[in-house]
């Protein structure tokens, strides 16, 4: 690995570190009243949990994470549970947390990380996970921002957008919550358990018709959302902010103070977001924060990091720059449904893959960006790191910025 490499990587690496879920959770647990029940859910709980844990031994706490995240924790009872696609591992948990809720006897704390909209499912009504689980499938290919995903599936849970508060009433709800979403809408992270919902039933049914998904989702969820009505008055809970994407880009600019930071989230289309990010950076060191989204067009594997790293490397190519590194990965480690975190591209990526044998725009049009990476070398490799604050990235347009 070269130095700009090395210096992406390391520069990455101080992103991630800064929303470690142990240390975020143990510097806010002084404002916690000692719960009754922890609930810990997401791609971080096992390690938010395991903090708490060390504060509150003995408390009854069920965590609920991925398959990847899915460790034995002492002390705990931990669900693994399929992300991003919901299965029946999640319904299970799902029915467990309920349960612990109706029963609890005090103060309860919550801890939420990215990753609890899928793992926590709970079909609403007559819904089944079968009818959750092809509606999240069509949300994940319509190129919709995950704040219009999560509005829908709210509407379609019995603990997304407030139901955790009606089912833990009248106990008060702490929650501590580690944003992986941009701009730190905390009623968006994990589709909002502790806090009012983001939309109406109304709201949804608009946002599939303007997709054009309406006519695709099943029938019972067509039903379910005519015949729904707006939510209740929910119970007051406590949320409070531990770590986040902003933070992560934060501390990426204290270990590479020379770096201009583009200051507005990467955000939409990583067509567009690949020409913005080339349109913002400078020669030197850029760095961002946010998470882009992948219009499905083809049947390949990959993830929106992994594509949004191949689309820049285009998009440099088509400027004529010479000697650039760019590294763009997601905090938690996966990159869609891939061992990848992302990808570190360069000068030489394109050409690369054609010396392998591989059709750049094919594969790309194909939405194959995990294909062309290997045949690069450029897929960016970190393993699961128990975190999620959404995306990073890292532009260096000489050899090093030293």
């Amino acid at each position: 690995m070269d130095d700009a490499r090395k210096d992406a990587r390391r520069i990455f690496d101080a992103g991630v570190a800064a929303a470690d879920p142990y240390a975020a959770v143990l510097r806010h647990l002084d404002a916690v009243p000692d719960p009754s029940l922890i609930v810990a859910i997401g791609k971080a709980a096992t390690l938010m949990a395991k903090a708490a844990l060390s504060r509150f031994s003995g408390v009854h706490t069920i965590v609920v994470t991925n398959y990847e995240n899915g460790t034995d924790l002492p002390g705990a009872e931990v669900f693994a549970a399929g992300h991003p696609v919901p299965d029946d591992n999640g319904v299970a948990a799902s029915r467990a947390v309920i349960g612990a809720l109706r029963s609890a006897e005090g103060p309860v704390l919550t801890l939420m990380s990215g990753g609890g909209s899928a793992l926590l499912p709970a079909p609403a009504g007559g819904l089944t996970l079968a009818h959750k689980a092809q509606v999240n499938s069509l949300l994940l290919g319509s190129g919709l921002p995950i704040e219009k995903m999560n509005l829908i599936r709210q509407q379609l849970s019995d603990i997304k957008g407030g139901g955790f508060l009606r089912h833990a009433a009248p106990n008060k709800v702490t929650a501590l919550i580690l944003s992986d979403v941009v701009g730190d809408d905390l009623s968006v992270v994990a589709s909002g358990p502790t806090l009012p919902p983001i939309g109406t039933p109304g709201e949804a049914m608009t946002m599939l018709h303007r997709t054009g998904l309406w006519d695709r989702v099943p029938q019972p969820v067509r039903d379910h959302l005519m015949g729904a009505v707006a939510s209740d008055a929910l119970p007051e809970a406590q949320n409070i902010l531990v770590g986040s994407n902003t933070q992560s880009v934060a501390a990426m600019s204290l270990v590479a103070p020379s770096a201009q930071v583009i200051a507005a989230p990467v955000e939409g289309d990583v067509r567009d977001a690949a020409r913005y990010i080339c349109d913002q950076s400078l020669p030197g060191l850029t760095i961002w924060g946010g998470e882009t989204t992948v219009v499905l067009s083809g049947t390949g594997r990959g993830g929106r990091n992994q594509e949004l790293a191949l689309r820049i490397a285009k998009e440099a190519a088509l400027r004529g720059w010479q000697k650039w590194t760019c590294l763009q990965g997601g905090t938690d480690g996966r990159d869609g449904p891939t061992d990848a975190a992302g990808a570190i591209v360069d000068q030489g990526t394109l050409t690369r893959i054609s010396d392998a044998g591989g059709d750049f725009d094919r594969l790309l049009q194909n939405n194959d960006s995990y294909a062309a990476l290997a045949l690069s070398g450029d897929l960016l490799m970190t393993g699961t790191t128990g975190t999620n604050v959404a995306d990073l990235g890292v532009l260096i347009r000489r050899p090093s910025f030293r």
